[in-house]
């Protein structure tokens, strides 16, 4: 992997590491519905300034189906249940959560995109997992049905960004600015169109779900910041890095997100950082080295 793309993931982590700060502030305030919608939609619009700037057609007459597959699976759905799970979850376990969606990425890689799952890639994206439930301290959490169903509301946006990874590198092979149907859909044109259409999905459950009261500046903030920077900023780097890079390289970005979720609790909310944390950093970081390690190895298993 070149080292500008991996300066991007590791500023995607750090990014979304701040995402799941934000909605714990904004959800209470805003509600799941509200939160969602206007987060996809303010960063919809804000792409779709970028696109214009860049001169990239939209060609919303041949991609609007792409554009509205794409956004369901990558933020109407994920987004929702990631709200939702940001009532009965603290940040860490969200992101601990989120950090399936690697392997979820690399099983769905095998079945639609023909990818050989390697015994160094499973190792990896295995190790990965243990690293982040040792990364935030795995066990502490009291189960009962509300802490079970915001998990099961994580797990599930993980597999939908998995899938929606997949179908992104499909659709835009291409990663030139010509735009056309037999080329592929440019990636700045797909996250914006997958953002604006992902609001439009939200968008008629809106008014059963705005809030009994007017947010606090605070809310607000952390909502605006929640589009902006960690959907419109973070989607225009993701999503032309999964055409480069492949979709399970890309997604192992949620490794490191945990550690940096710690790391904003640590310097803005003055949360501890236990021997875990360390112990788990260490191991996210040898996840990583596995997966992103390009020589070959025997295939677990492969399609042809």
């Amino acid at each position: 992997m070149p080292l500008s793309d991996l300066i991007k993931l590791i500023l995607l982590a750090a990014i979304w590491g701040g995402s799941f700060i934000f909605m714990r502030v904004a959800v209470p305030e805003l509600g799941v519905v509200v939160t969602a919608s206007l987060r996809v939609t303010i960063a919809g619009l804000a792409l779709l300034g970028f696109v214009r700037l860049q001169s990239v057609p939209m060609l919303w007459r041949e991609n609007v189906k792409s554009y509205a597959i794409v956004g369901f699976f990558s933020a109407a759905f994920p987004f929702s249940c990631f709200s939702y799970a940001s009532q009965f979850l603290p940040t860490a376990y969200s992101a601990v959560l989120n950090a399936t969606a690697p392997l979820f990425g690399a099983l769905f890689s095998i079945i639609w995109l023909a990818d050989r799952l390697t015994i160094r890639k499973l190792t990896g994206l295995l190790l990965g997992i243990i690293g982040v439930a040792v990364l935030v301290g795995a066990g502490a959490l009291d189960l009962n049905p509300q802490t079970l169903s915001g998990a099961l509301a994580c797990l599930s946006a993980a597999a939908s960004y998995a899938i929606s990874s997949i179908l992104m590198k499909k659709m835009g092979q291409n990663k030139t600015a010509t735009n056309t149907p037999s080329t592929g859909i440019h990636p700045y044109a797909m996250a914006c169109g997958s953002m604006l259409m992902g609001g439009l999905i939200l968008a008629p459950a809106v008014p059963f779900s705005l809030p009994h009261q007017i947010p606090s500046v605070t809310a607000i903030v952390c909502m605006l910041s929640l589009a902006l920077l960690a959907t419109g900023v973070a989607q225009a780097i993701f999503i032309p890095l999964i055409s480069r890079i492949g979709p399970t390289k890309a997604m192992t970005v949620t490794f490191l997100i945990p550690m940096f979720s710690m790391l904003w609790g640590y310097l803005f909310l003055q949360e501890t950082v236990s021997t875990s944390t360390i112990l788990g950093t260490t191991i996210v970081l040898c996840a990583m080295g596995l997966i992103l390690h390009t020589r070959p190895s025997v295939p677990v298993s492969a399609k042809t």
